[in-house]
């Protein structure tokens, strides 16, 4: 029967670095996922995810960002395709907002100049924003587009023959994992579990800590694209009030500018990848994005996605090195065999990993809809798609 040190099952993002880096690391690994590149299903599919520096969720992860970002660009010189774009991040709230309280400071306390702006200021810097004059407004560098379909394709191409492309199921025992797949099995001394919303499934102990969600995104097309074009434009994240985020990218892709809800959609399970986002569920995002806009242009195209797992009980990010939990896990052996990627250490480049305390439905369900914000001085009419799906 094969063997190896470490087995990755589910080669993500999240996953598909963790094998990369063994394997650059000399380490005897397999990974196993059913799911290529391309696919529509699971928490990294699409084009791109958003890469942050400074993290308004808590200042580890700034370090974490920092290795991330080193070896972002080593996979990028290494393989001469894009693999990251710098770009703004411009985070803007209500006065007073914390998540823009926190973003400040985990730059502050790295020795970056402060980067709150007026909103004037930021309006005249990127035209196609009309930030209302009392708002607080950060403008960070350090952010970029992360690539996900090249990142994926070229992990995939390096990893090579230690890809087994089948689904595989794993049984913990004293002093080794057995990994079994439809057609063989395989023992490893350690096992990696990257499973994205799979992972409560796999592990129910965890599952019963967690739930899975839904997310739409679209594609809002501008009456003035130059505005919102790649180096015109930011990322951004709009904290509109409580349970009202949303965030975007500028027009880099010739399809409009892409943004979502950054709150938690409806819990459902690991496999509901469907129906296509409604118009009712991007809404709200383009009521961030445009403000009162009777004439706005009906979905063209629509989408969903699926991010990770919500977590019931809300503890602060620990560091965690690459994003491994190195906890052993109540009802299996505790010699550390089994390590499970984080909800909370969540890659800046997987934004759509959300973690939630689940005691916060009764305030998700009962949230009250704060009026509009003309927070565009252009109006972004009509989807041009959304991001396959959102969990």
């Amino acid at each position: 029967m094969p063997k190896c040190e470490v087995a990755v099952l589910g080669l993500g993002l999240m996953g598909g670095a963790a094998l990369n880096s063994l394997l650059d690391a000399g380490v005897d690994a397999l990974g196993f996922d059913p799911v290529g590149p391309g696919s529509d299903r699971g928490s990294s599919h699409g084009s791109c995810r958003i890469f942050r520096r400074f993290n308004f969720e808590n200042p580890n992860y700034t370090s974490l960002s920092d290795e991330a970002h080193a070896g972002w660009i080593r996979l990028q010189a290494e393989s001469r395709q894009t693999v990251l774009t710098e770009t703004p991040v411009l985070e803007a709230g209500l006065p007073g907002s914390a998540m823009l309280a926190s973003s400040r400071a985990a730059a502050i306390a790295k020795g970056r100049p402060d980067p709150m702006l007026t909103a004037t200021v930021a309006n005249k810097e990127f035209p196609a924003f009309a930030l209302p004059d009392d708002w607080d407004v950060v403008v960070q560098d350090g952010g970029a587009i992360l690539r996900t379909g090249v990142v994926m394709r070229l992990m995939r191409s390096r990893a090579g023959n230690r890809v087994i492309p089948e689904r595989a199921s794993f049984t913990p025992h004293h002093d080794v994992v057995s990994i079994r797949t439809v057609t063989e099995e395989f023992f490893a001394e350690r096992a990696i579990l990257a499973l994205g919303p799979w992972l409560g499934r796999a592990l129910p102990t965890l599952g019963a800590l967690l739930n899975v969600t839904r997310q739409a995104v679209g594609w809002f097309k501008p009456t003035r694209p130059d505005t919102v074009a790649l180096g015109r434009f930011p990322i951004f994240i709009l904290d509109r009030g409580p349970n009202d985020v949303v965030y975007g990218f500028p027009d880099f892709e010739q399809r409009g500018v892409k943004a979502a809800p950054h709150n938690h959609g409806p819990v459902v399970g690991p496999d509901d990848w469907g129906p296509q986002a409604t118009e009712a569920e991007l809404r709200p995002v383009g009521d961030a994005l445009a403000g009162p806009c009777p004439g706005r242009g009906r979905a063209n195209h629509r989408s969903r996605r699926l991010p990770l797992h919500q977590h019931r009980a809300r503890r602060p990010p620990a560091r965690c090195g690459r994003g491994i939990h190195h906890r052993s896990l109540a009802g299996f052996p505790p010699n550390r065999l089994l390590r499970v990627f984080r909800p909370w250490c969540e890659v800046r480049a997987c934004h759509r990993a959300k973690a939630c305390p689940t005691g916060h439905r009764s305030v998700l369900r009962s949230r009250v809809l704060l009026s509009a914000f003309p927070i565009f001085s252009i109006r972004l009419s009509g989807y041009r798609g959304l991001a396959g799906s959102a969990t």
